[in-house]
């Protein structure tokens, strides 16, 4: 099928607006959170509107519909990462995901094989946002286990010549990014994976920059954990996914109504995965709404979408090279790398540049984008990111190309 990036623009109400004295919005920072077409919007009202109730309580209707509609929900997200939906749990973020996947960690009983000790290894990247990094601190100060890093070389890419000594032996947990969403450089997993494997490590992916702009088939990832957040995919805030096949071997992390097989005062059991991760009245309108937004995106296709992305990256990233001074921050070319581009303009500041892009009705992102060791690492304080997806189109990469040689005049 043809790729209409107008009329998909049409889906999405927020493009009719303007900003910044009656400019057309350039909304080039769907890295940060992605606009919502208006069924996403109308499934979150209509759930509220007309089947608003807790679900997995009540025998009236209400909550049969609730019911019905956040389990429907459930199954979408299944379908759409080639998973079972007794393996989807829902969260409030990709953030919680990971907490609750480290929670649970230090939970779990010892011997198990999600119990970490002094004697363990915990392996992270240079190149993790915050949310796939700090949780995994946290756990390794309070189990004793060492973490340990891949390095980030300077072409963005990780060095994976040091893999058998990174991933040891000792090795209980890796957690990995599967596209970086500062640089844009596409992780290969093939080989983390089965080095991980190969020394009994579970793998945890953070997928909040791929699940929404590439086609993915949980089985071939071959991972243990995968992490994704609604907001990113089109869909709500308020609203992430945790996926695993292995949920009924970790303990929960909350505890609440919802989550127990049986009660009494003195102790409590937990009811089957995903349940006993769902502690309280859920997110139901969101995780509806996130429903919505996925079968939006199939629709569309992800294949249809990521090939829109890779020739849109191209055009953009050559027009980018053009501009003097001015520095990609991560892979200058399509291999492995995604749509999300991180660059520097000669001596002005990323904050400099966003201000003034934004004078200019230009939406981009500017900063360390939570991945503060990674900018140590590259040597700069931050960078300007535009990241793109499919509604998205070459006009708009001509008007931030404008943009930023108007800036370099004016900061002149």
């Amino acid at each position: 099928m043809s790729f209409d990036v107008a009329a998909i623009r049409r889906d999405f109400p927020i493009f009719e607006r303007t900003v910044r004295g009656g400019k057309k919005l350039i909304y080039l920072d769907s890295g940060a959170t992605s606009q919502k077409p208006e069924s996403v919007i109308e499934a979150e009202s209509n759930f509220y509107r007309s089947h608003n109730a807790a679900v997995h309580r009540g025998a009236h209707q209400l909550a049969e519909e609730a019911t019905d509609a956040y389990e429907g929900a459930r199954e979408k997200v299944a379908n759409f990462l080639g998973a079972k939906s007794e393996e989807i749990v829902f969260t409030k973020s990709a953030t919680e995901s990971i907490n609750l996947i480290a929670y649970s960690m230090s939970n779990a009983p010892s011997g198990s094989r999600f119990a970490l000790t002094s004697k363990d290894r915990i392996v992270v990247t240079e190149m993790e946002h915050h949310a796939n990094l700090i949780p995994w601190q946290q756990l390794a100060s309070r189990s004793g286990a060492k973490l340990s890093w891949f390095e980030v070389m300077p072409n963005g890419r990780l060095d994976l010549d040091a893999i058998n000594a990174v991933i040891s032996e000792d090795t209980k947990v890796v957690a990995i990014t599967h596209q970086s969403n500062v640089l844009g450089t596409i992780n290969p997993l093939e080989e983390i994976v089965a080095r991980a494997h190969a020394v009994g490590a579970v793998v945890v992916l953070d997928a909040c920059q791929s699940v929404p702009h590439m086609p993915i088939d949980i089985k071939k990832l071959g991972v243990d954990f995968l992490v994704f957040s609604g907001h990113k995919s089109v869909g709500p805030t308020g609203v992430g996914v945790l996926w695993s096949n292995q949920l009924e071997n970790l303990p929960p992390f909350l505890f609440g109504g919802s989550m127990i097989e049986n009660v009494t005062m003195e102790s409590a059991t937990w009811a089957p995965a995903p349940k006993r991760f769902e502690a309280g009245v859920p997110n139901m309108a969101q995780a509806v709404g996130l429903g919505a937004a996925l079968d939006y995106l199939s629709k569309i296709g992800m294949h249809n979408i990521f090939h829109h992305e890779m020739a849109l990256t191209k055009y953009f990233l050559e027009k980018l090279q053009e501009i003097p001074t001015l520095k990609i921050v991560g892979p200058s070319d399509l291999e492995n790398r995604g749509s999300c581009i991180s660059f520097t303009v000669g001596e002005i500041h990323p904050h400099d540049l966003g201000q003034y892009l934004d004078s200019q009705g230009i939406a981009v992102r500017t900063g360390h984008h939570c991945a503060w060791p990674l900018t140590r690492k590259l040597g700069v304080p931050a960078t300007t990111r535009a990241s793109l997806y499919l509604y998205n189109q070459e006009a708009e990469c001509d008007l931030l190309v404008s943009g930023i040689l108007n800036a370099q005049k004016y900061f002149a």
